[in-house]
């Protein structure tokens, strides 16, 4: 039997212990010879557009082995579409600013905008934080982990390119285990913009994400739908004073009501 596919990224013929023989790759375990069609008129899988591999990953419990793939794939300056208690959304080392390229490279999203970050704790958010204001405590322990994202003055250890050059950073502790799983392997935090075209809708399943940045990704986890109807809300901190920039899953009549107890 034979195999035609499109050339493969080289993470997937690990996984798949391709071996090469005359014809084209064998499959181990199988009787298959894999051979490959060209594209775009390449000679060669560098000269492809790659599409994604996609795993599934379970939201309840997520796989160790398929986080630590992705960990993997993210601490050597890959982007990973994963899912999030709201949309799915683009993984990347915020420290990492050949990574933080690609993330807007894939989106097509202005660099005049900052890429939101994931955190797992309040004393990783303080880390990424210059100073952190009364008004930060009060809303992170209310509504994280949850669809709060918010914005307060960045520390100078983060490129100012993940701030959109703004000197502000964007955080959010999602209701997630597969992010803040994530987030663990990865051993700090990871961005976390929604994975689709800058301009085109956020993505509740990862065959939204396929369609939309298939193409451009080496690894989509896939968790089905998120259920999602709304992003997450953002709200921006200076000193005393607070302001919504982005009125999403959380009304502004609770962030409010949070502020004036």
């Amino acid at each position: 039997m034979r195999i035609l596919i499109e050339w493969p990224s080289w993470e997937t013929v690990n996984r798949l212990k391709l071996t090469p023989t005359r014809g084209g790759l064998s499959c181990a375990g199988c009787e298959a010879v894999v051979t490959f069609r060209e594209v775009n008129g390449g000679s060669s899988p560098r000269a492809h557009t790659l599409p994604a591999e996609v795993l599934k990953i379970s939201t309840e419990a997520p796989e160790a082995a398929t986080l630590q793939y992705a960990a993997e794939l993210i601490g050597r300056g890959r982007v990973v579409g994963i899912p999030t208690d709201t949309f799915y959304g683009l993984s990347a080392d915020p420290f990492n600013l050949a990574a933080i390229e690609q993330v807007y490279s894939v989106k097509g999203r202005p660099d005049t905008k900052a890429l939101p970050i994931l955190v797992n704790s309040l004393e990783q958010a303080a880390l990424l934080a210059r100073e952190l204001p009364d008004t930060f405590l009060t809303l992170a322990q209310r509504f994280w982990p949850g669809a709060l994202t918010i914005v307060v003055e960045a520390t100078h250890r983060l490129p100012l390119k993940v701030t959109g050059n703004s000197g502000r950073v964007a955080l959010r502790w999602p209701n997630s285990r597969v992010a803040t799983g994530l987030i663990e392997r990865v051993g700090g935090p990871i961005t976390g913009t929604s994975a689709n075209l800058s301009g085109f809708p956020a993505c509740t399943s990862a065959t939204q994400l396929i369609k939309q940045l298939g193409e451009r990704l080496p690894l989509i986890l896939d968790s089905g739908e998120t259920g999602a109807v709304l992003a997450s809300t953002i709200v921006g901190l200076q000193g005393d004073t607070w302001w919504i920039a982005r009125e999403g899953a959380i009304p502004e009549e609770e962030i409010r009501k949070a502020l004036s107890l």
